[in-house]
């Protein structure tokens, strides 16, 4: 049986770390087996790689070999899926130590997980499931938030989700929810710029307005991803957060706009399914490179004119 760990008080109106995550301004990659050797060959010009956590919690194998080497030449960036930091029951005390071990083990530049929950009691549900944005939740969020950031000792990026369904019973928007949970816990916000797209699209709202309703300020590191397209039981469109596709030219677009408003951040491209050559990988960082530098650029002039 899983070990939890208890409620801790939760710290209202913390101190706003805010962290710009440690890494470098620049494109990065997801880190793929398929990749390692070629990687290691070539050590291609890119800012940083970004792993799973869950794929590396044992203590040796051929995984830890190749980011061992990896991690020699590139910053490093930690993504969680299995923290179910928006779940009921108490976090997993035994999955938060096997991460502080990793986190210490390497020394990345940034830890991200997920608005989300994906296991109830010992049942891991091998999903990112939404919840209702009510008080009752926004209070276990953070307090789960605050717990990790004290156990890791170090700010965590808090990444906002793909949706697909939404509850009646949800009392603020989702904006203000993750606005709250930031201002609240000290967190920093992981932009996935690919999730609000899907999740707009498939519940008939605005993007650009969900961006512009952030608290952009908390801004650490954002995300690129490619979506699938479906249908729902009444026909309609639904996009699917898949990560088994290249970029669309929406959220494209849908970046650039962030960019305007946040200023260069690092820029991951996730591909987790369908993963292609890492060639095919290697051109979408330098489209986001090319994006990254026309912001870094306007910056420059807006400094110069100031």
């Amino acid at each position: 049986m899983s070990e939890h760990i208890s409620p801790a008080p939760q710290r209202c109106g913390a101190p706003a770390f805010y962290p710009d995550a440690g890494l470098p301004v620049h494109a990065g990659l997801g880190l793929k087996p398929e990749h390692f050797r070629q990687i290691l060959e070539t050590l291609p010009e890119l800012g940083f790689f970004e792993v799973h956590a869950e794929n590396y919690m044992v203590d040796g194998g051929p995984f830890h070999h190749y980011l061992t080497r990896i991690r020699e030449h590139y910053p490093l960036s930690i993504h969680g899926v299995g923290l179910s930091i928006g779940g009921d029951t108490a976090l997993d005390a035994r999955h938060l130590d096997r991460l502080a071990r990793l986190l210490d083990r390497y020394q990345p530049a940034s830890f991200s997980e997920h608005l989300a929950w994906a296991s109830h009691g010992d049942v891991f549900l091998n999903d990112l499931l939404p919840l209702p944005y009510i008080e009752q939740k926004l209070e276990r969020v953070c307090t789960h938030i605050d717990q990790v950031q004290t156990h890791l000792k170090r700010a965590m990026l808090l990444e906002n989700p793909a949706t697909y369904v939404e509850f009646a019973e949800s009392t603020m928007d989702e904006t203000v929810f993750i606005s709250e949970v930031i201002q609240r816990s000290g967190c920093g916000l992981l932009l996935d710029i690919n999730n609000i797209y899907v999740s707009c699209v498939n519940h008939n709202r605005d993007p650009y307005a969900y961006i512009r309703a952030l608290p952009l300020a908390a801004v650490g590191e954002i995300h690129l991803a490619g979506f699938a397209r479906e249908q729902d039981a009444n026909g309609d469109l639904l996009l699917i957060d898949s990560h088994g596709s290249a970029v669309a030219e929406a959220v494209w677009q849908l970046y650039e706009y962030a960019l305007r408003l946040v200023g260069p951040k690092a820029t991951l491209i996730e591909r987790d399914a369908d993963i292609p050559p890492l060639d095919i990988l290697l051109a979408e960082s330098r489209q986001a490179e090319r994006l990254l530098q026309a912001a870094s650029n306007n910056v420059q002039i807006k400094e110069a004119r100031a």
